[in-house]
């Protein structure tokens, strides 16, 4: 049996892994600026800033400890604080810095080169049909029940 033809039989999120694996592979963290998985939570804050805590466990599928460790990475190098929720003070809300921006934006350019290297094969009209099929995706994922079990997508 060919690779194509096998790879045509390969289930959607078997693709999607492998594809995102070689994205992963791509990002390197001097490319990048920051570590992948500080990125990806970044990113996040990027478009949530202000947002509890708590919502990064079910935005990102980690653990709860896990999600206080990139936190913690990510103050610790100033691309975040945490302030105390004024309404509720056992609560934590994040908000990202000018620096934490900083970081973002850098990171864009090298995201659009690895984007641009790993879907290659795609045109411009398909990598826009593709992203806006992926957030649709996403936006359906994250509004279904939290993750039953994210241990093992921990931070390295």
């Amino acid at each position: 049996m060919d690779s194509e033809h096998t790879q045509a039989e390969a289930g959607t999120m078997v693709l999607l892994a492998r594809l995102a694996k070689q994205a992963m592979r791509r990002s390197d963290p001097e490319l990048l600026g920051i570590d992948l998985r500080l990125l990806m939570a970044l990113s996040y804050l990027g478009d949530h800033d202000g947002a509890p805590q708590q919502q990064f466990v079910d935005a990102l599928c980690i653990d709860a400890k896990n999600v206080v460790l990139l936190l913690n990475e990510l103050e610790d190098c100033g691309h975040l604080v945490r302030r105390r929720d004024s309404e509720d003070r056992r609560r934590h809300r994040v908000h990202i810095t000018d620096t934490g921006r900083a970081v973002l934006e850098r990171a864009a350019d090298a995201q659009q080169a690895i984007e641009a290297e790993v879907l290659q094969a795609l045109d411009a009209d398909e990598r826009a049909t593709l992203r806006r099929l992926l957030l649709r995706a996403l936006r359906g994922a994250e509004r279904a029940p939290e993750c039953a079990d994210a241990s093992h997508l921990t931070p390295a």
